[in-house]
């Protein structure tokens, strides 16, 4: 029986699947007793450090976790539980950590994207049980803006590198805790959780170990599902956000089984995009939330939910905030949450007063979970104009002329499916967002999708260099050399492709493969 602290923020739902998965059955803490009489001990953790920690106290947990941490039993604490076990966190000033091990919690320091999120390797420092059979060259899946620094190096079991080395994992006697999320790190991932709740005693260090770590390129699948004309859920692709094809919507297979392929085939993240117009509240879209359910029972790399994420008043006038949307979605499987279309309000409303109002859901949502579960879909159209003065938004020269010759163009951010363009412009939009507390940005481009031309390169350019927030690249991929050109041409951490998987066209393993034979880091 395995124990699992659920203080009620993030996507704990991977972590159980993981463990039944290794035959092993869950019991979650509901009181300080079941902390007592735990055999073994997980403490997944995520969203801000001065939450959980009041949390943990206002649930009467503090006490039992620290008296259970003190008495050397077996526990697994994953990324904030990591930091927790720690004196304190510049993320939130005076609030006190279990102080379990001397040390503190900072900011990454480095000029870099932050958060650092992706597949990243391991330094290994000292032998430990939970290394069992690993050989010293995967990579772990990291998702954080914060790393620990123990003050006693003897605690310290791994070493990576971002910007500059930090702790990733940490062990003393029977107490181990790891910055990277193992229950979303594939199968490298599951074999750290396996010598866990299996109890290995027997000391292990990897043969082959790394003198550098690099944080891989992130290849991600998206699929766009949406009901058919019969009800369905189903996989489904557009040609400029058209998804039907002789008055039909394309079908491209269901969506349980097509994630489970991805993973299989090596997919870094998997992105579902809800795009079925939305007539009824969305917590009671439960084929969507049964997807994610079923889907992080096989698939075990980060799952991101975009579609209807924002506030709602259903028929009886009862309103449901956009933090209460997310959260089932968190609770039904998903690491991240996608906002579209609600983002460009936000922030058109932003501009209008000068002031964020504090209770939107980019806000909100990130207050709680982190803002590395928020992640901001731009669905930008080019704009062409003769001259920079025709337009008040920020202008590219384009090496793509527009119908008349133009050599100047901006991005107008859409909405509702592309189907409306607003007043304002990707590259603002983007910083705004960063600001709201948002932690990553897809950057979607309504004049490439569904060509097979490449992605596009200008638009790409000028976000990332906008932000400092990571950045996923989309739309127009058709072939292996526009993923090489994507990272070569830019700084994004990822790009993400669509129908030329679905069609079998390019697959997943032949763009890694291709990308490493040309000195792109990835994830093998």
């Amino acid at each position: 029986m395995i124990t699992l602290l659920d203080y009620g923020a993030g996507n704990v739902r991977s972590v159980i699947n993981a463990i039944e998965r290794l035959g092993e059955s869950v019991h979650l803490v509901q009181g300080p007793d079941d902390i007592h009489s735990a055999q073994r001990l997980v403490f997944p953790g995520v969203g801000n450090f001065g939450n959980m920690m009041e949390t943990l106290r206002t649930k009467g947990l503090y006490d039992a976790l620290k008296e259970y941490l003190l008495s050397d039993r077996p526990f697994l604490g994953i990324c904030l539980g990591l930091q927790a076990l720690f004196e304190e966190s510049e993320e939130a000033p005076g609030v006190p950590g279990l102080g379990i091990f001397k040390g503190k919690v900072r900011r990454f320091s480095t000029n870099l994207s932050i958060p650092h999120i992706g597949w990243n390797g391991l330094k290994f420092r000292k032998e430990s049980p939970i290394f069992n059979g690993l050989t010293g060259e995967e990579k772990f899946y990291f998702v954080h803006s914060y790393h620990v620094c123990p003050l006693d190096e003897e605690v310290v079991l791994t070493h990576t590198d971002y910007g500059y080395e930090f702790t990733s994992s940490v062990q003393k006697g029977n107490v181990c805790a790891t910055q990277f999320h193992p229950e979303k790190s594939g199968k490298a991932g599951l074999k750290v959780l396996e010598n866990f709740v299996k109890g290995l005693q027997q000391p292990y260090l990897p043969e082959i170990r790394v003198t550098q770590t690099k944080l891989a390129k992130r290849i991600v699948a998206c699929l766009d599902v949406r009901t058919n004309d019969q009800g369905d859920l189903v996989v489904t692709k557009g040609d400029q956000y058209d998804v039907r094809e002789k008055g039909e919507v394309r079908n491209l297979g269901k969506p349980v089984e097509l994630a489970s392929r991805y993973y299989e085939d090596g997919a870094d993240e998997i992105t579902f995009l809800n795009i079925t117009g939305f007539r009824d509240f969305p917590l009671k879209d439960m084929p969507m939330l049964e997807v994610l359910k079923r889907t992080s029972k096989q698939v075990f790399v980060p799952l991101t939910i975009g579609g209807g994420i924002r506030d709602y008043v259903d028929n009886e006038g009862r309103h449901y905030s956009a933090l209460e949307v997310a959260s089932e979605y968190f609770r039904s499987g998903a690491d991240k949450v996608s906002i579209g279309s609600d983002a460009v309000l936000i922030c058109e409303e932003y501009l209008k007063t000068g002031n964020p109002t504090g209770n939107s859901s980019i806000e909100t949502i990130s207050r709680v979970y982190g803002n590395q579960a928020v992640v901001i879909s731009i669905d930008p159209r080019r704009v062409y104009v003769a001259s920079p003065e025709d337009t008040k938004h920020p202008v590219i020269e384009t090496k793509i002329p527009g119908p008349n010759g133009e050599r100047y163009c901006w991005y107008q951010c859409t909405i509702k499916g592309g189907r409306e363009g607003r007043d304002l412009d990707a590259i603002t939009l983007a910083k705004l967002v960063e600001e709201l507390g948002a932690g990553e940005i897809l950057l979607n481009c309504i004049d490439r999708d569904g060509t097979n031309l490449g992605f596009d390169i200008e638009l790409i350019s000028a976000v990332e260099k906008a932000v400092s927030i990571p950045v996923i690249a989309s739309s127009g991929a058709g072939a292996p050399e526009h993923f090489l050109e994507v990272f070569k041409e830019t700084d994004v951490e990822a790009a993400l492709a669509a129908g030329i998987f679905h069609r079998h066209e390019v697959e997943i393993q032949e763009v890694k493969e291709y990308l490493k034979i040309n000195g792109v880091e990835v994830r093998s």
